[in-house]
C-alpha cells in the first residue's frame, strides 16, 4: 500500500516555545524548520509514502518544503492542529477518495526511511492505527486506511484518545526515529544521540542542548 503522509506545521513563528531552556528565540524558527525539512525529506525517500502534503500557512517554510517536493495546502481552517490534518485529509481525498492517508509529526528530525516504511507496512493492517512517541504520552503517526476517516486527536494525552477512538496501537520495536519527535532540549538530544538528519545537523551546531 502506497500511502499520502499529511504533516501540520505551525507559522515558525509561534513553533517550538518549549524549547527555549535550549535555542533562543531568534533560533527557534529556523530550528522548527529544519526538523520539518529533516522530516520531509526522510519521508519523500519512504517507499512505502506516494507523496507529502504539507499544511502551513507559513510562506517561508511552503517554499522550502515544496523545494524538497512536498504539496503545500494552505491552513484553511486555522483552528489548530487537529483542524489542519482533517482539511488536509480532506483536500487529499477530493482528487483521489481512495487513498490511504496519515499523519505525521513535523518534528521527527532522526526520522529513517526504512523505519517508517515498518510502521506504515504494519499500520496497513488496520483500518486506523497509531504510533505513540518516545514518551508514550503521544502520537507520532496516526493512519486511515482507504475509505476510512482520520479522525486526528492531537495533543494532551493522544495516545489515550486514539486508542479510545478505536485505532489499533502500533507495537513495533525498533523504530525509535519515527517516535522520536521533539519538544524540549531534551528531546533533542535523544534525536542527536539516534542521528538527525543533515539540516537539523547544522542548525542545531552549536547548541547547549541540556543533559549534553
Amino acid at each position: 500500500m502506497q500511502w499520502t503522509l499529511v504533516i501540520p506545521l505551525k507559522p515558525l513563528a509561534r513553533a517550538k516555545s518549549r524549547l527555549s531552556d535550549t535555542a533562543a528565540d531568534g533560533v527557534r524558527p529556523g530550528l522548527a524548520l529544519a526538523f520539518a525539512q529533516d522530516t520531509v525529506a526522510a519521508a519523500l525517500a519512504c517507499t512505502a509514502v506516494a507523496d507529502v502534503v504539507v499544511v502551513t500557512d507559513d510562506a517561508l517554510a511552503g517554499r522550502t518544503l515544496e523545494a524538497l517536493g512536498a504539496r503545500i495546502v494552505p491552513d484553511a481552517p486555522g483552528s489548530g492542529l487537529n483542524a489542519a490534518l482533517g482539511h488536509g485529509a480532506a483536500v487529499v481525498r477530493e482528487s483521489r477518495p481512495a487513498a490511504a492517508v496519515a499523519a505525521l509529526n513535523a518534528d521527527l528530525p532522526a526520522l529513517r526511511p526504512m523505519e517508517l516504511s515498518r510502521v506504515l507496512n504494519a499500520a496497513a493492517e488496520y483500518p486506523r492505527a497509531f504510533l505513540a512517541d518516545a514518551a508514550a504520552v503521544g502520537t507520532t503517526l496516526l493512519s486511515a486506511a482507504p475509505g476510512r476517516p482520520l479522525r486526528p486527536a492531537f495533543g494532551l494525552d493522544s495516545r489515550a484518545r486514539h486508542r479510545a477512538s478505536g485505532a489499533a496501537e502500533l507495537g513495533l520495536a525498533d523504530v525509535n526515529s519515527v517516535r522520536q519527535d521533539v519538544d524540549t532540549g531534551e528531546d533533542l538530544r535523544a534525536a542527536l544521540a539516534l542521528g538527525v538528519g543533515p539540516y537539523t545537523a547544522a542548525v542545531s551546531a552549536g547548541l547547549l542542548i541540556p543533559g549534553s
